[in-house]
């Protein structure tokens, strides 16, 4: 095996802490103050800039590609953030914050230009069809700077991974809600859903869920596979420092 024997499901689980790193900037003080000389609030800024990547779109095209929030919380938020700033701008606007979250967090870090290479392959190595949420992060700009470029690259893998498990889930006929009431329970409320009103899940949803799973891990088995040793340990290793450097 050309990863010195780990396999592309061990790189997944090795670097899980991409999700968290990609969404670091997401409710950051520093995210937020910027929001507010926007005129937005954090959470229209977060719906704006996350979703902002697909254009000035009906919130119904952003829900398709994101899946688990109430469409009339997915709504209001949406509509009302973009009667403030156009949605590409936002979006550009969210990822400098991103960026800046990098520049300030990961500067001095050694190995992040290893982990941006590596990253790349990664996400060039994906096609993206029905994954559009990821094929318009993706399409954004890299900055040149590797703190800023290695957050930026996060923020893509973990659009890449939720966008897979969104079409996992699709593929195995599990509902983004049910999913979500598996996945975070404590948070239904917090994405718009009334106590009660997102069924339990079954036994059958659980299992569809666990499928779903494995399902998005296949998914992304090529692209992962198509990193050597040196590239496998480069995305390792920087996602370690920069999981470290958040959590200290």
């Amino acid at each position: 095996c050309e990863h010195g024997g780990m396999q592309p499901t061990e790189i997944m689980r090795a670097t899980e802490a991409i999700g968290s790193i990609g969404a670091a900037f997401y409710f950051h003080p520093d995210t937020t103050d910027r929001a507010k000389q926007a005129g937005l609030d954090g959470f229209r800024m977060y719906f704006l800039g996350r979703g902002g990547v697909l254009g000035d779109v009906e919130p119904e095209v952003v829900l398709s590609a994101w899946g688990y929030f109430h469409p009339a919380l997915m709504t209001k938020l949406w509509n009302t953030a973009k009667e403030r700033m156009a949605p590409r701008d936002g979006a550009r606007l969210y990822l400098d914050c991103a960026h800046q979250l990098g520049r300030k967090m990961f500067s001095g870090i050694e190995g992040l230009d290893g982990f941006a290479v590596a990253a790349t392959q990664v996400i060039g190595a994906v096609e993206g069809t029905s994954m559009p949420l990821f094929a318009a992060v993706r399409a954004e700009p890299v900055p040149e700077d590797s703190p800023a470029a290695a957050i930026h690259q996060a923020v893509v893998l973990r659009e890449l991974r939720g966008s897979a498990h969104l079409l996992a889930l699709t593929a195995v006929g599990l509902s983004s809600p049910i999913a979500h009431a598996i996945k975070r329970p404590a948070d239904v409320t917090m994405f718009g859903w009334a106590d009660g009103e997102i069924p339990e899940p079954t036994a059958a949803d659980r299992a569809k869920w666990d499928r779903a799973e494995s399902l998005t891990d296949e998914l992304l088995t090529p692209a992962y596979a198509s990193l050597d040793e040196g590239g496998s340990d480069a995305l390792i290793a920087g996602t370690n420092a920069m999981a470290g450097a958040l959590a200290g």
